[in-house]
């Protein structure tokens, strides 16, 4: 039983790291278990070295000269890698854009709704993108428009800055808010 999952095992090749019998070259810089250095070795007698202590033979550094194997215990390694892998996805912070859309002629309560979502999201950590459809012959005023965006941006200056200036898309013009860095 032990053989052929030794047979299994040594027949492993990851994507980025090259395990076992992958490996290609034919002599390799070997490295023991404790970091210590055994010299340069013929693939075979790494294999037996690993076989003996019951650890497998990992390629850390192909492009040497010669190439740098390292003896360990490959599943422990990738584990461990996974471990740290999603411990940092866990500190990182997602930022999301939520949309509040206006209108150039948008009267003062719903002004005020729009304005307290915007904020709402803000406080959340993530950015709002403010955007003012022109429908119609409303294009030939986009002053309007753009006073309105203003407004918008300065009733949110406490919580949050411009991070880009009101600009034109097309029929729409849109700016972009994101939260003031509180350190």
């Amino acid at each position: 039983m032990y053989s052929l999952y030794k047979t299994w095992r040594c027949l492993t090749i990851s994507k980025d790291m090259m395990v076992n019998d992958g490996i290609r070259a034919r002599e390799v810089r070997l490295i023991d278990q404790n970091g210590g250095q055994l010299g340069i070795k013929s693939k075979h007698e790494a294999l037996e070295i690993a076989a003996r202590a019951n650890l497998d033979v990992v390629l850390v550094a192909p492009n040497a000269k010669p190439p740098v194997a390292r003896i360990m215990d490959y599943g422990k390694f990738k584990f461990e890698q996974q471990k740290k892998d999603k411990e940092a996805r866990k500190k990182q912070k997602v930022i999301n854009i939520k949309e509040v859309r206006l209108s150039p002629t948008i009267e003062e309560h719903d002004f005020k709704t729009k304005l307290r979502n915007a904020r709402k999201f803000i406080e959340k950590g993530d950015k709002v993108k403010a955007s003012i459809r022109f429908k119609g012959r409303a294009i030939t005023h986009k002053e309007i428009g753009q006073r309105v965006l203003d407004r918008f941006a300065g009733e949110c200056a406490d919580v949050a800055m411009i991070e880009s200036s009101p600009k034109m898309d097309g029929r729409s013009m849109f700016l972009v808010l994101a939260p003031k860095n509180e350190k």
